[in-house]
């Protein structure tokens, strides 16, 4: 991956508070296998930078970033108590008509590192609502309560409305000859996917300041994202 500048990702500042818009295939902390990360990044732009929460390497948008330890602890109070509104757009397999659907299903991680329905797991909330819908897909607006690790991929899967691309819980990847009537590869090559990773993008995120302000802060599609939207606008 070419360097990136960090200002370049930033759609929120003030004296507390950093929100990047986080590109698809960059981790958000350590990562071994990578020379950058979003946290070795903002510590080189503000010394003692901590992150707020995660997002997984392949899932691009919003993340907050604390300045000072004040900042960092009025936020985690938030996210404990659950006030924190996170929003995230996917697209999935299937043509699914959803109005503030509420999925309350447990989950627990394997030693694998993937996430499964368990009722002796730990508790997971989602509702989700149908922002537009294609020929064989839907746009979906999901709004997760709590955080666990792949919660709203696996919330889908268990709707039977996996996310493009999520092959690990039973999305397809997304080709252009599924969409196109009249579509020629050329010989000798391969199909791509038209979105080469899982179909999912933190859209917005809201939360309290230090001094009680409310904070909310859009990110707009990273590129991949905006060229299947625009595909299935096309084939529709």
């Amino acid at each position: 991956m070419k360097k990136i500048d960090f200002k370049s990702l930033i759609l929120f500042e003030n004296n507390d508070y950093i929100v990047v818009n986080k590109p698809p295939y960059l981790s958000t902390l350590k990562d071994r296998h990578e020379a950058q990360n979003i946290l070795d990044l903002a510590r080189l732009y503000t010394t003692d930078a901590q992150m707020c929460h995660r997002l997984d390497k392949e899932t691009s948008g919003c993340l907050v970033i604390a300045k000072n330890p004040e900042a960092y602890r009025n936020i985690a109070m938030q996210f404990e108590s659950r006030k924190v509104d996170k929003v995230y757009h996917a697209v999935v397999d299937g043509i699914h008509e959803y109005e503030n659907f509420l999925v309350d299903r447990s989950l627990a991680v394997t030693n694998k590192g993937v996430a499964k329905v368990n009722k002796e797991g730990k508790s997971a909330q989602t509702y989700f609502s149908s922002l537009k819908t294609y020929y064989s897909h839907t746009l979906l607006e999901c709004k997760p309560i709590s955080g666990r690790m792949h919660q709203i991929r696996i919330h889908l899967s268990y709707l039977k409305s996996p996310i493009c691309g999520d092959e690990l819980y039973g999305g397809k990847p997304l080709y252009l000859s599924a969409l196109k009537r009249r579509f020629n590869l050329k010989m000798g090559t391969d199909e791509l996917p038209i979105m080469q990773r899982v179909s999912l993008h933190a859209y917005s995120i809201a939360f309290l300041g230090n001094q009680g302000e409310k904070i909310e802060v859009t990110a707009p599609y990273p590129k991949d994202f905006e060229v299947l939207i625009k595909q299935l606008e096309k084939n529709r």
